[in-house]
C-alpha cells in the first residue's frame, strides 16, 4: 500500500511539473504577443553564398540569452539548414516553419557559449546573429554540425558582405 501511495505521489508531482511548464510557456506567449511580426521569406532567393546544417536553437530578446521568443513556433528547436543569400539569412527548419532574417536587419554576428537554454562547453560552440525588426533587437542561435565555418559566417555577416 505504501508503494502505491508513493508512486501516486510521484506521478502527481510529475503532472504538476508538466502543468507548470505548459502554463509558463503559455504565459510567455501572451506576454510576447505584441512583438512585431517576423519577416516572411521572399518568394525567390538568390544563390547561397554560405550554407551549413545543424540545429536552430531559438530566438531571444537581444542581450538576454534566456528570454526565448515563444510566439508561434519560433521557440521550437529543430534541425535546420542555415543559408546566407543576397537577401539575408534563410533558416529552413525540419518540422517547423522557415525563418528569414533580411540582410538590412542584421546588426552583428558572433560565436557564443549559450543561447535559449542551450549551453556549450566551448566559448565558440554557437553562432549567434543579432538582428533588428521594427526597432526590437533579437538574437538568433544556431549550433552547426561543422563549427569550423563559424569564422567565415561572422566575417561575412559583420564585414558587410552579406
Amino acid at each position: 500500500m505504501t508503494r502505491i501511495l508513493l508512486s501516486l505521489a510521484v506521478f502527481v508531482f510529475f503532472a504538476l511539473c508538466v502543468y507548470g511548464m505548459w502554463h509558463g510557456w503559455k504565459r510567455r506567449q501572451r506576454k510576447q504577443a505584441d512583438l512585431p511580426a517576423f519577416p516572411s521569406t521572399p518568394a525567390a532567393l538568390g544563390a547561397p553564398k554560405l550554407a551549413t546544417t545543424g540545429v536552430y536553437l531559438g530566438t531571444t530578446n537581444a542581450g538576454n540569452w534566456q528570454d526565448r521568443i515563444q510566439v508561434g513556433d519560433i521557440g521550437h528547436r529543430a534541425e535546420a539548414t542555415l543559408s546566407l543569400v543576397p537577401e539575408g539569412i534563410a533558416i529552413e527548419r525540419v518540422g517547423a516553419s522557415a525563418l528569414f532574417i533580411p540582410a538590412e536587419s542584421i546588426r552583428d554576428a558572433r560565436t557564443d557559449r549559450g543561447l535559449a537554454g542551450k549551453v556549450m562547453f566551448s566559448d565558440e560552440g554557437l553562432l549567434v546573429v543579432q538582428w533588428e525588426n521594427d526597432g526590437h533587437l533579437f538574437d538568433t542561435g544556431f549550433r552547426g554540425d561543422d563549427k569550423d565555418v563559424y569564422e567565415e559566417w561572422v566575417a561575412a555577416l559583420v564585414g558587410g558582405k552579406a
